[in-house]
């Protein structure tokens, strides 16, 4: 068999398998490279007797997130709403509040106008960016030489908002403020729909998951693609000098093409010798777009017990001590397998990452024993 073809995708994550699907509905020949041994990029779900599935990666969808709705309609792969009909719980200064809603309120009048004042300025701000060419904004220049650290110490004045916007960032880029450009932030809680959207379950970013894990649309596609995706195929080297591009594999296998589609974290491309170089301009951006930190953590149990306290299991968690920024109920659709998902985020993932499975478990029950005020929570399935 020949290995030339008129494109050649590298990465079989949800982007470069919806790329090589396209292309080969349109009757070209597309061949898709994975570094991997398996499918899905930033999705994974694993499978076990004990959890049925659960999604280890990306798992999240809302209203506005079409394509993807429209990809798994296609393959018959349903959705189902994260339980949110119970109370909320907003973990603060060592105390529990319940709460319905998007956002915890405040009840300091001066925090209140403060709080309320960070979001309305950031979407504010946000309204100016193009969606597609935020370097044309207005302040585009200004607004990337600063942090959100910075942009949240000049928005707020109280301690008790940068404290919760600290948290906001943390959550929807799993990077601390003082970590992305103020531009950048702006413009992706923008394209997220704002920053009501964005942080909500109910019409929001966190609204649903799939039934059977998000993995499955990954696997659906490259099933479609019929033997095109090749596993285990970490690409070292594209060559344009010539008229065809050339696309060495690893293990030295040779792909040719007219058009190299990447579909990968900007920052893998460092592991990739191109010829001619990457534009300086590019590979100065490669190397200064690091990924964000955070370990997904699920902890089973014999019964949803905080469902029995009128909580629905989210909770938003402010303290420095504790490993877990914010939980979604992760308990199955019909009820079965129950569970708390929650994320240790950014400078915490950082800290924790070296902890053993038992010792991060034993952390996390404890933070939910308290945080829940439930014994229970130290009693894992």
């Amino acid at each position: 068999m020949s290995n030339k073809y008129d494109v050649v995708v590298i990465g079989a994550g949800i982007s470069g398998l919806s790329a090589a699907k396209l292309l080969v509905e349109s009757g070209l020949n597309v061949v898709v490279l994975e570094a991997r041994d398996r499918v899905g990029g930033r999705t994974f779900t694993v499978q076990n007797s004990k959890a049925k599935y659960v999604d280890l990666g990306g798992a999240y969808i809302g209203p506005t997130q079409n394509r993807i709705i429209r990809v798994a309609k296609e393959f018959g792969v349903e959705t189902y709403k994260v339980n949110e009909v119970q109370h909320l719980i907003h973990y603060v200064k060592g105390k529990s509040y319940t709460f319905k809603g998007p956002f915890p309120p405040m009840w300091n009048p001066v925090v209140y106008l403060d709080y309320n004042n960070l979001w309305r300025t950031m979407d504010e701000m946000g309204k100016e960016i193009p969606s597609d060419a935020p370097w044309d904004a207005p302040h585009a220049e200004e607004w990337d030489k600063i942090t959100m650290k910075e942009l949240i110490d000049k928005i707020c004045w109280t301690n008790t908002a940068k404290n919760f916007a600290t948290l906001f960032v943390n959550v929807n880029v799993t990077s601390e403020p003082h970590e992305v450009s103020a531009l950048w932030f702006l413009w992706y809680v923008k394209q997220c729909g704002g920053t009501t959207r964005i942080f909500s379950t109910s019409n929001g970013g966190q609204e649903r998951k799939f039934v059977g894990g998000a993995g499955q649309i990954s696997e659906k596609m490259a099933e479609r693609l019929q033997g095109r995706v090749k596993l285990q195929r970490p690409v070292v080297r594209i060559d344009q000098s010539a008229e065809n591009i050339i696309v060495e594999t690893v293990n030295h296998e040779i792909y040719e093409a007219k058009y190299v589609i990447s579909a990968i974290p900007p920052t893998l491309c460092l592991k990739i010798h191109f010829n001619p170089g990457l534009p300086p301009l590019r590979n100065q951006l490669v190397n200064r777009v690091p990924m964000g930190s955070v370990i997904k953590c699920m902890v089973y149990y014999k019964e949803a017990f905080w469902r029995k306290k009128d909580y629905c299991g989210s909770m938003i968690i402010e303290d420095e001590e504790a490993p877990i920024g914010l939980t979604l109920d992760d308990t199955k659709p019909d009820g079965s397998v129950p569970a708390i998902m929650g994320f240790i985020l950014a400078r915490k993932s950082r800290k924790l990452a070296n902890l053993t499975k038992d010792e991060r478990k034993r952390k996390i029950c404890e933070l939910y024993a308290r945080v829940l005020d439930s014994e229970e929570a130290l009693h894992v399935r």
